[in-house]
């Protein structure tokens, strides 16, 4: 499972990457773009951190900084969508994702916290 999600959150930045690139110039775009895209690609970052973690706090801590992403993402698309920056079918897509992900993170997280 733990290289499965780190591939699947990889992909999924990889997209948010291309999405974004894709936007227009002006300022909505660059700045709206910008967040979505530290947000985005942070996602995954944070959960590879969280498995090379030494200790089980610092995991618990390290989902919680992915999950806290993965739902700032989930806003930048709504954003996105509310707007109707980007393409409609790519932003759908990545909102569909993200709130996958979202429900994954808040799951280990819960989990490892009652271990704890």
């Amino acid at each position: 499972m733990r290289t499965e999600l780190e591939e699947r959150t990889r992909k999924f930045a990889v997209q948010v990457v291309k999405t974004v690139a894709a936007f227009p110039k002006n300022a909505e775009g660059q700045i709206i773009g910008r967040q979505l895209l530290k947000a985005g690609t942070s996602i995954g970052a944070n959960y590879r951190e969280a498995n090379r973690t030494e200790s089980k706090s610092d995991f618990v801590h390290k989902i919680g900084v992915a999950e806290k992403e993965a739902a700032e993402t989930v806003y930048w698309l709504e954003i996105c969508q509310d707007t109707g920056l980007g393409s409609e079918a790519q932003i759908a897509e990545l909102l569909d994702e993200s709130g996958q992900l979202l429900a994954i993170l808040i799951t280990i997280g819960r989990k490892t916290k009652k271990i704890l």
